[in-house]
């Protein structure tokens, strides 16, 4: 492929409340923008209307709804808690009052309640932890045995619970025994399978501590070489825990609660248009992590939908519109996954294209544009033809507003994998995760670098506190650009002619991304087994 510099891309039409003040500016005093009440009845058929109603103060609300409801539900909105059922039932009542129509589309979903460990003696502390995939199940309070760990520099090598031979001479008779064993060597199954056997009523599995990247809470799979679940339960810990468990007479109380099927929902609602078969979808995850409320991930883009939607109420659209808020994407992209597959051929093939919206506010943003035409780094998975223009309108976007942007990975790590892999267009936007912003990106957005993009990832200071106003105003524009875009017509991205958008301005092709993103596109890859 050229260059960024030397790709030339067709103009885009558009209009933005900016450049609409432009334009008003040029021509006399700037016209009052209209109010909250005005917005609530009028039709939002141009740009300038709808931007204009469009505000980041409404987004904000919505916002605050989700930190109201997690507070009330034990600090989160996770599938398969009221946290989440609340979310769905906020979605449901604004939805409904702006006149869309509203279905809860459900699935099948396993929820498995986060696991606990508490040391009991010499001290009484509550530490962080989660379970191992194919652990056992249950409650254990008792001595907390160490297995051969290796507590002081340099921490390494470690064989702790690797051989039979770790388990001689220590004392696993009773009915409550903890092995506390340490990662190193051999795989986390053949560790928990080997305490076991050896008498052990449940098992913790601490980092190792010999460098930063193996010092926090583990967690990880007990499938491998062996192939065996564990039949007692297996949880993580911290290097630092760890050793805090490791001391003498210390007792500890683990717990794993077993899964219970819970279904859950996806929340769809539907503005018909002109067009009934050729749908324009644009979606968000609605849950949070069990650890926190998820106000940023994905709070920022469920409530940016909530406000367009609510402004888009009276609007008649060429197209039909469809916006969906997803269940359970942080357990596995359960959510859309299901509503994808639920599709015949015949649903799937009125689906013009698919808009994802998964952090659009991070604290210590860049804004982020799915990469379609794989300039920054070659995507993972075979883009559908008609992303490219997608991204296209998204950077032409804030190319004219004079926003610097770069290039995410167009990965389908979020919602809008299932459609990608059904051969749906697709685009959206990202301000950033777990990745740390350079030096380079900071004098570019500012910020703040040596620090995450989003310090409060899948934590839970993920609130209200945890967002960039600036980066979900500039967004929340952005995206209800592109949403009224394909409400009038989607030929650029697959073909089917419709109708310009009334009154829209005219933008330059895109100026192309920074290019300081590198290869992860903003978004650490999952991590070892």
């Amino acid at each position: 492929m050229l260059p960024t510099q030397d790709r030339r891309r067709a103009p885009i039409a558009l209009a933005t409340s900016a450049l609409v003040a432009a334009a008003t500016v040029a021509a006399g005093p700037a016209a009052a923008a209209p109010s909250t009440s005005a917005c609530d009845t009028r039709t939002n058929n141009t740009y300038q209307k709808l931007l204009e109603c469009v505000r980041v103060e409404g987004v904000l609300e919505h916002q605050q709804a989700f930190q109201a409801i997690a507070d009330a539900n034990g600090g989160n909105r996770a599938a398969g808690t009221t946290g989440y059922t609340a979310s769905v039932e906020y979605v449901v009542e604004r939805l409904e009052a702006a006149g869309w129509t509203v279905e809860l589309d459900e699935f099948d979903f396993t929820f498995v309640a986060p696991a606990e460990l508490e040391q009991v003696t010499p001290v009484s502390a509550t530490y962080e932890t989660g379970v191992f995939t194919a652990t056992g199940y249950g409650e254990v309070t008792g001595q907390v045995v160490p297995v051969d760990v290796v507590l002081t520099p340099p921490y390494a090598p470690v064989t702790s619970g690797c051989e039979d031979a770790d388990f001689v001479g220590l004392d696993f008779s009773g009915p409550a025994d903890i092995a506390l064993i340490q990662r190193g060597t051999c795989e986390f199954g053949i560790k928990a399978i080997n305490a076991q056997e050896a008498g052990a009523e449940a098992v913790i599995i601490f980092n190792q501590g010999n460098t930063p990247d193996r010092s926090g809470l583990i967690t990880g799979t007990l499938l491998g070489e062996n192939q065996t679940p564990a039949s007692i339960p297996v949880v993580g810990a911290s290097f630092a825990d760890g050793v805090a468990l490791a001391a003498a007479g210390s007792t500890a109380r683990v717990k794993v609660d077993p899964p219970e099927q819970r279904p859950q929902v996806n929340v769809i609602a539907e503005l018909p248009g002109r067009n009934p078969d050729n749908v324009v979808m644009a979606g968000a995850h609605l849950d949070s992590v069990q650890r926190g409320p998820g106000i940023n991930d994905n709070g920022s883009g469920s409530s940016a939908l909530i406000e367009i939607a609510e402004q888009l109420g009276t609007l008649t659209p060429q197209n039909t519109l469809r916006f969906a808020w997803w269940g359970a994407e942080e357990s596995g992209l359960l959510g859309s996954r299901a509503y994808v597959a639920g599709l015949d051929q015949a649903g799937l093939d009125e689906i013009a294209l698919y808009l994802n919206f998964d952090m659009v506010a991070s604290p210590n943003y860049i804004f982020m544009v799915y990469d379609g035409d794989q300039s920054g780094f070659p995507a993972p998975v075979v883009v559908p033809e008609g992303s490219v223009q997608i991204e296209d309108l998204f950077e032409g976007y804030y190319t004219k507003m004079g926003i610097p942007y770069d290039d995410a990975e167009f990965s389908g790590r979020s919602d809008y994998q299932a459609f990608i892999l059904a051969g749906i267009p697709a685009g959206g936007l990202f301000t950033g995760a777990e990745v740390v912003k350079t030096e380079e990106q900071a004098e570019i957005w500012g910020g703040t670098p040596g620090e995450q993009f989003d310090p409060c990832y899948h934590l839970a200071c993920d609130t209200i506190d945890n967002l960039s106003l600036e980066a979900l105003d500039v967004n929340s524009d952005a995206i209800a650009t592109a949403v009224l875009t394909y409400a009038y017509s989607t030929e650029t991205v697959n073909g089917v002619v419709g109708k310009k958008v009334p009154g829209r301005f005219t933008i330059p092709a895109p100026a192309g991304p920074e290019g300081t993103v590198g290869s992860d596109g903003g978004h650490a890859h999952d991590g070892e087994s």
